[in-house]
């Protein structure tokens, strides 16, 4: 009864804090300290410092601001309308024909960015204004961008790969091999809608550009080229065991900058530009990170995630009851808060339980990477559908609809995992 109290206070004391307009970080911190002072013997101030220190000079975390940077980066380069260039003349005979580049484009990017709103702002200035030009039904081409650039957080490097392997203590080399076929099969999954779409609806889909021949088609691909060399270097670093994750990001933020400069965009106002912009998201994911870490320590204090993982085991549920009540739990929690926020805040409490159910914490995280994608796709707090209404100046209610088709999807995608865990285990077993 006595954890019940607690937690009770500290979530309200949460929502209060953010009701409130507190940054995500310092209510993390506002919280814990709360917790610590009223609840355990410990005192908060010395704990939070030491707590605080630490999180934020592991060497684990050294690879978030550098993909983070390499991102910004490729975001200011000409690199959208290279890889329209490229993939445009291979879509035209598939049912759906140019919808498909809002696929590949996510997919190819998503390698490059780590980040879900990066590849959508990056595709949809590419897309959006090219396929409403040639006739394409604007709720397809909003759905499939905003469904399709989820992606950016399964497939690697991913933001919220790093954030979960910190929080949850494992490979982070082998979580982000761990999302590359799960990655491919989401994408497989959204253009098969779109042919299937497509196929129902051959009235809706304009006519194919005019043909190419073979020769005129790999003429074209060549613009794929460069994205295609730096998505191998800082992949393959990782799965060949020469590069750790944190290798990896420095080779792809060196290949973003001569990928930059080959292209003609790297100069002194788009570098300095990219620098700043990493700065300013890298600090707040730290902040959050930070204050994160302290509410762990401070709930393993008041032992909250000991009594959850108690009262959890006593009721005896399954593991795939408890994944069903977790993904519930996501979704339910990514309505008010963004994905790291999720991650950092749920992991010091969930972690337990999932070990003690036996389930793989490798094929855990891609499970909650794909939740957390889903919630960037549900009203009122999904990330992606603000990006989408900033470039669309559409209603937030009608992204919600149109994008509604690809989070069916992605729990169909759930179950696929669910079914064939090899999906995500067999490439890392393999490394």
């Amino acid at each position: 009864m006595n954890e019940i109290l607690v937690t009770s206070l500290l979530i309200v004391a949460l929502f209060l804090l953010l009701g409130s307009g507190v940054w995500i970080g310092l209510t993390l911190a506002g919280v814990a300290w709360i917790g610590m002072e009223l609840f355990s013997s410990r005192p908060a101030g010395d704990a939070m410092a030491i707590t605080i220190w630490g999180s934020a000079s592991s060497w684990t975390l050294t690879a978030l601001p550098l993909f983070v940077w390499m991102g910004e980066i490729l975001f200011r380069t000409k690199l959208s309308e290279s890889m329209f260039r490229g993939l445009a003349p291979w879509v035209n005979a598939l049912p759906g024909r140019l919808l498909h580049t809002n696929i590949l484009g996510s997919t190819i990017f998503a390698a490059v960015s780590g980040s879900s709103a990066a590849t959508c702002a990056t595709i949809g200035k590419m897309t959006i204004p090219e396929l409403s030009k040639r006739g394409y039904p604007a709720e397809k081409v909003v759905g499939s961008l905003g469904g399709a650039s989820t992606l950016g957080l399964l497939i690697p490097p991913s933001i919220i790969m790093i954030v979960y392997g910190v929080a949850a203590e494992v490979s982070i080399a082998k979580l982000f091999v761990g999302g590359v076929l799960p990655g491919l099969m989401l994408a497989a999954l959204f253009s098969g809608h779109l042919m299937i779409w497509a196929l129902l609806n051959p009235a809706k889909v304009p006519k194919a550009d005019a043909d190419m021949s073979l020769a005129q088609k790999l003429a074209e691909s060549r613009h794929l080229i460069p994205v295609v060399l730096l998505i191998g270097g800082v992949i393959g670093s990782i799965y060949t065991g020469i590069a750790t994750a944190t290798e990896a990001a420095a080779i792809g933020v060196v290949g973003a900058l001569i990928l930059s400069a080959a292209q003609g965009s790297l100069n002194r106002s788009t570098f300095v530009a990219s620098l700043l912009g990493a700065t300013r998201l890298y600090c707040m994911i730290a902040l959050i990170l930070a204050g994160a870490a302290f509410l762990t320590l401070s709930m393993g204090y008041i032992g909250l995630p000991r009594h959850l993982a108690e009262f959890v085991s006593g009721l005896g549920l399954s593991p795939g009851v408890l994944l069903v009540a977790l993904a519930l739990f996501y979704i339910l929690l990514g309505c008010f808060l963004d994905g790291i926020s999720m991650i950092v805040l749920t992991m010091g409490v969930i972690l337990p339980t999932v070990t003690a159910a036996g389930i793989d914490l490798i094929w855990f995280g891609i499970f909650v990477v794909i939740v957390v994608e889903m919630a960037q796709i549900t009203p009122p707090v999904g990330f992606n559908l603000f990006v989408l209404q900033g470039m669309t100046r559409r209603e937030i209610t009608w992204i919600a609809r149109v994008c509604a088709p690809y989070f069916g999807l992605m729990v169909l995608a759930l179950l696929l995992l669910w079914w064939f865990p090899g999906l995500v285990t067999w490439l890392p077993s393999r490394m």
